[in-house]
């Protein structure tokens, strides 16, 4: 009796991603050339045309790896297109393969053909490399949104700060007069009226209507009165071209403000799909969490916390030389600023809300430590627990 037993070959597929085209290397399990390396066009009919390759080198009982470069944006669309075709695609380091490429040969060589080779040996050589998931592609989503509102956050932050020099040029008086100049009423009467004189040349009835509109009926007559007297004894300047750039300044804060809330909804949704354990940490708010999760991706890429406090450069430096070795470390500050700030901002949220948190924070700060020094040692311990949750999949427990 024969028994035949179906022979599964490797096929190990490299691409070195440019902006406008892709330069590919085939190789098997046993490191013989398939197709050696060729260039496809940046778009649909070089991506088919790679795929065709990729079969004709091919059996339907082998399996297949493509290895790619993190190089941005460049690599969104081919990545989409062979996750589309249910191919298992390993994105690599530019660091990790420009040393192994350094280790295979002595001569100082770099083209985009031999980076080819180079990813295509990786694939073959390296049996620890974990390949890309779609949901590691559907991070992107989460990672591109937050970094975005993040991005328009802090233009909406410069702005205000705008408005603040403007108004104390325009009516200083006004600023002790409400809770904070960034408030809807305020907004509402400085695009009406942007300067000192003007408002007070309002009449009484159509001002407290503005008020009372545009803060849904908490301020009245009575602030109306308050705002007028204070405008008509003001010491604010009279400066047209000043009065235009305080409301074209507020004008833009509005369409920021408008353009964030979207961006808001659209990381709602993929939390809501997402309900990750991170999200039950009393303090911890849903951009918060979405910007730590989408700058962190799979836990399981970091062997443990500190790997991930290294990432986001919260690690403390240290310095030594012979017998000099530096008596206050400093925080790195060499990884993401997107996950640091994020980190950094939730933790102060959860040393407000969290007794056990706050009760950390308040012994470090008793020990002598600066705030921020306390509240890098709490952001410390939120990533062990954010580590331990995500991992587990379990919820935060309140203690009783």
């Amino acid at each position: 009796m024969l028994l035949f037993f179906e022979v599964i070959t490797m096929i190990f597929v490299g691409i070195d991603v440019a902006k406008d085209k892709y330069d590919c290397c085939i190789l098997d399990s046993d490191g013989t050339i398939r197709a050696d390396c060729f260039t496809i066009p940046n778009n649909m009919d070089g991506f088919k045309s790679l795929l065709q390759t990729i079969q004709d080198c091919s059996q339907k009982s082998d399996k297949i790896k493509v290895g790619l470069e993190a190089t941005g944006h460049y690599s969104y669309n081919i990545l989409g297109f062979l996750l589309d075709n249910d191919l298992a695609v390993y994105v690599m380091n530019p660091l990790h393969t420009n040393l192994y490429r350094k280790s295979l040969s002595l001569r100082k060589t770099k083209t985009d053909r031999v980076d080819a080779r180079t990813i295509a040996t990786m694939l073959l050589s390296d049996v620890d490399l974990k390949s890309y998931t779609d949901t590691a592609y559907h991070n992107e989503e989460l990672k591109s949104l937050t970094r975005y509102r993040f991005d328009k956050v802090r233009e909406r932050a410069k702005l205000k700060q705008s408005v603040s020099r403007l108004v104390t040029i325009l009516f200083p008086e006004l600023e002790k007069l409400v809770p904070s100049l960034h408030i809807a009423s305020v907004y509402a009467l400085l695009s009406e009226y942007p300067g000192a004189k003007q408002i007070s040349e309002i009449h009484l009835t159509k001002l407290t209507n503005l008020l009372a509109t545009a803060s849904k009926g908490r301020y009245g007559k009575d602030k109306a009165i308050q705002i007028r007297d204070a405008a008509r004894t003001s010491i604010g300047s009279v400066m047209p071209a000043k009065f235009l750039e305080l409301k074209h300044t507020i004008k833009l804060i509005r369409e920021l403000t408008s353009e964030i809330d979207e961006i808001e909804v659209s990381i709602q949704k993929i939390m809501d799909e997402l309900n990750p354990p991170i999200l039950s940490i009393p303090g911890v708010g849903i951009q918060s969490a979405a910007m730590i999760l989408a700058e962190i991706g799979d836990f399981s890429n970091f062997e443990s916390p500190d790997k991930i406090l290294a990432y986001a450069g919260c690690s403390p430096s240290t310095y030594q030389s012979g017998k000099l070795t530096n008596c206050y470390a400093h925080m790195e500050k060499r990884g993401s600023r997107y996950l640091r700030y994020a980190l950094y901002n939730a933790t102060k949220y959860v040393c407000h809300w969290n007794p056990v948190f706050a009760e950390y924070l308040a012994k470090k700060r008793a020990e002598g430590k600066h705030y921020n020094v306390a509240l890098s040692h709490a952001t410390k311990r939120l990533v062990r627990l954010i580590y331990a949750l995500q991992k587990s999949g379990k919820a935060y427990l309140v203690a009783a």
